[in-house]
């Protein structure tokens, strides 16, 4: 078998209300989801969710390859972005094409990817993620509700802004989840999105844990501050987690060192193989992993595979548009179903004709750093709208994009 060509699309992760974080709202709730479609000579197409940065440049490593050769490919990929680095959306596209490989070689095998990497469960728990900092308290509450009906019981909030929002909050959806659980204390995490400097971060959690148990405090401090997060992390009673958006066991290994992080994360974006590895690593650490992503197939299947998976996120209970994936969520976790491969299904005429237009990047927004971000003095008022954007940075039903040894006549 040997890898023949690649397509690019993009379609659309429809909320029906809005989305965001401490850096900004996406406020009609559309954003963007890229798709990598991976072409080989026996007729077997993997797909890969990712983007498309540099992609002819990193494809060049696999064409006319085995894809079966998945964690050797994987490298060579890594060598072929050696001078410019392999950050940010270059890593991306990696981790697009590699979970599409692996795709492949489970449907060769015809093995659903679980089986093939030796999952004995199909069922990985799951916990609630609304990426909520833009819902009003009755939309807060709706949407915990919806959650709990299928079975969630641990929580994550997005916060960091304001202390007594973020508490008064986190207590709605407590409540939420302790009545449908009939008294069973809900797990509870608070996401910051690195909005704090250490003491910041000190004085909030612990404002909060005067009257809650959080788990986890997500990302407090910058990503690589490794010092930081280990002072809070002995300032505080919750765990610390961070690494979504780490790309590279070079990027964990001076936070393990430093014992900064208790809850070792990785992103769905960034691939099965990353996981993996980083899996593997934190478990010599003896600290457990938790998978993050709205579409985490390839990391859900590698899940069910390593020794130290703590709970895997959930975000939307709806695929992206023109997407269909062979998993459901039940009595609290995702149950992968037994199609060979990822189980996800591409409907190329739902996507290609534009869905919505999205309007093009902005200086400011959820994706941008804000400029005040660790320098807030006071808790930020309206910061549900005072950020919002009302569109999501590109357009579903973009040309696809080929290869076929060749250059691409348009760059994707």
């Amino acid at each position: 078998m040997r890898i023949t060509g690649y397509r690019t699309l993009t379609t659309s992760q429809e909320w029906g209300r809005p989305v965001g974080d401490a850096n900004g709202v996406f406020a009609d709730g559309v954003t963007a989801v890229p798709i990598v479609l991976v072409e080989t000579d026996e007729g077997i197409t993997g797909v890969g969710l990712g983007p498309h940065g540099d992609i002819e440049n990193i494809f060049a490593a696999l064409h006319g390859e085995d894809p079966r050769a998945v964690t050797s490919l994987y490298d060579r990929m890594l060598r072929q972005t050696f001078k410019a680095g392999h950050a940010g959306s270059v890593f991306g596209t990696i981790g697009a094409l590699d979970t599409a490989l692996w795709d492949i070689k489970a449907q060769a095998a015809g093995q659903p990817l679980w089986r093939l990497l030796g999952g004995r469960d199909r069922r990985v728990p799951a916990y609630a993620s609304g990426l909520d900092i833009g819902l009003g308290d009755d939309e807060l509450v709706a949407a915990y509700e919806d959650y709990a009906r299928h079975g969630l019981r641990a929580a994550k909030l997005k916060g960091g802004l304001d202390i007594e929002r973020d508490r008064d909050r986190l207590h709605l959806v407590r409540d939420v989840l302790t009545d449908a659980a009939h008294g069973q204390r809900p797990g509870l995490m608070l996401d910051v999105n690195e909005a704090w400097t250490r003491k910041q971060a000190v004085r909030h959690v612990c404002e909060l844990e005067r009257t809650l148990d959080l788990v986890w405090i997500e990302e407090p401090v910058r990503r690589w501050d490794a010092e930081g997060l280990a002072a809070v992390g002995q300032g505080i009673r919750a765990s610390v987690a961070t690494g979504e958006n780490l790309t590279g066991l070079e990027q964990y290994r001076p936070l393990l060192a430093a014992a900064a992080v208790d809850v070792v994360q990785a992103a769905a974006v960034w691939g099965v193989t990353h996981f993996l590895r980083v899996s593997a690593l934190a478990h010599a650490f003896d600290l457990p992993v938790s998978p993050i992503g709205n579409s985490p197939v390839g990391l859900l299947h590698a899940a069910t595979s390593v020794p130290n998976h703590l709970v895997s996120e959930l975000q939307d209970l709806h695929a992206p548009v023109g997407i269909s994936l062979d998993l459901h969520v039940s009595d609290g976790a995702f149950v992968l179903g037994d199609s060979p491969g990822l189980g996800v299904t591409v409907a190329e005429e739902k996507i290609r004709p534009p869905h919505r237009r999205l309007q093009a990047p902005a200086a400011d927004g959820p994706n941008v750093r804000p400029e005040r971000a660790g320098r807030r003095l006071l808790a930020v008022a309206d910061h549900a709208h005072a950020t919002a954007r009302p569109h999501a940075t590109v357009r579903p039903g973009a040309p696809a994009h080929t290869h076929d040894g060749a250059s691409p006549a348009v760059r994707p």
